[in-house]
């Protein structure tokens, strides 16, 4: 068996119409007793379906023509029967900083983004949860966009596989997964609930293996699905706050209008009092709006009675926004007011920077647009392919 991830051209299947997308079960969507019933309803042994999932678990084999211990015969129901594309990696722009944006091509014919971040000691990965987003965050590139869909949950998980097989060849392993790319994760609540639960299961059942303190769940402050979250599946979670005062934050995001922060702090009290674990709290600094001694008192008064620590984020400049990046005095002081009272406040700068990866920025650009205002056209830029329709 090979250990590189095989990714399959598209599957056209001779003698009648190609069907679309969602008309077949995806095979990165099925569990054992799922694919245990097909195999069965095709007349093949149920032991197969744990050979099948090993290849792609195990061997990261994402194409039933290279599963070399099945029969021929069961090769070709295998491409028939079951879906197996992966999206088009449309571009790929490497940063200086030694991380990778990947343009993906669905199956519709839409583009999303995903993320490789490259540190000394780990391998992580931003993977996108929806085709744009409906929130609006002011101070993101994303939100400009608009709402297209939801992804589902292979349409999610494919971005690690296909990112796996790039990082596997330069000798590193995907460790970490952050949903923090495209859309609101919690607003696609159940596909990134199974995608969460199927990285997190070991190989050997079938899942990537990942820790849960490895794959982290950010979120706007979808205050009910938090709590829905810390009972459905252990993981990380991360909130994007970025004002502690209702006025300013319903300013900054429009989600805080149907959510307040009161709301959203008891939300947050209750997924820590389940899960035990620490959030993270994100904080992008922006000159003159968010970052001053008063808003710093704020935060401080927000954290108080939460085990968390503030990424402190300096807010990376997009096209067509009217926001600027705080000075590092400005940024100093913010972070030292946090610091003096014990409240963990690293600053983060986002990567990616050069080729509009870094965090707000994805936008669905291509090299020659990077500079340009977000546009919905460049999410759909290109249609779908006959065999992708």
């Amino acid at each position: 068996m090979t250990s590189e991830l095989t990714v399959p051209t598209i599957l056209n299947i001779p003698n009648g119409p190609v069907e679309k997308p969602d008309a077949k079960p995806h095979a990165l969507e099925l569990d054992l007793p799922q694919l245990t019933a097909i195999l069965k309803s095709w007349g093949e042994p149920g032991y197969r379906a744990a050979q099948i999932l090993k290849w792609i678990y195990s061997e990261k084999c994402v194409d039933p023509t290279k599963m070399s211990n099945l029969p021929a015969g069961l090769r070709e129901k295998l491409a028939a029967g079951i879906d197996w594309f992966l999206p088009e990696i449309h571009s790929s722009l490497s940063a200086e900083d030694g991380s990778t944006k990947l343009l993906l091509k669905t199956a519709t014919g839409q583009f999303m983004e995903a993320v490789i971040l490259r540190y000394e000691n780990r391998t992580s990965l931003c993977v996108s949860s929806q085709v744009g987003c409906k929130l609006a965050c002011t101070f993101c590139q994303t939100g400009k966009l608009g709402f297209f869909r939801h992804l589902a949950a292979h349409e999610i998980l494919a971005q690690y596989a296909l990112a796996s097989s790039m990082v596997r060849a330069e000798g590193r392993r995907l460790s970490h997964v952050v949903f923090m790319g495209m859309g609101e994760p919690l607003d696609n609540y159940k596909n990134v609930v199974t995608t969460v639960k199927t990285m997190l299961r070991p190989e050997e059942e079938f899942g990537f293996g990942l820790s849960n303190r490895h794959v982290t769940v950010s979120t706007s402050g979808l205050a009910p699905r938090i709590v829905e979250l810390a009972n459905d599946v252990k993981c990380a979670l991360a909130v994007s706050l970025h004002a502690s005062r209702d006025e300013l934050r319903s300013e900054l995001m429009p989600i805080n209008r149907r959510y307040p922060l009161s709301e959203l702090k008891n939300a947050l009290i209750t997924w820590q009092g389940i899960t035990g674990s620490k959030i993270t709290l994100e904080y992008i600094l922006i000159k003159d709006k968010n970052c001053g001694l008063r808003e710093a008192k704020e935060l401080v008064k927000f954290v108080h009675g939460l085990r968390a620590k503030v990424n402190l984020i300096p807010f990376n400049a997009h096209p067509g926004l009217p926001f600027d990046r705080p000075g590092d005095d400005d940024i100093r002081v913010f972070q030292k007011h946090l610091a003096d009272r014990s409240i963990p406040a690293p600053v983060r700068y986002s990567k990616g920077l050069d080729v509009s990866a870094a965090c707000g920025q994805l936008a669905a650009k291509q090299i020659e647009n990077l500079t340009s205002i977000p546009s919905r056209k460049a999410v759909v830029a290109e249609a779908a392919t006959p065999a992708q329709q």
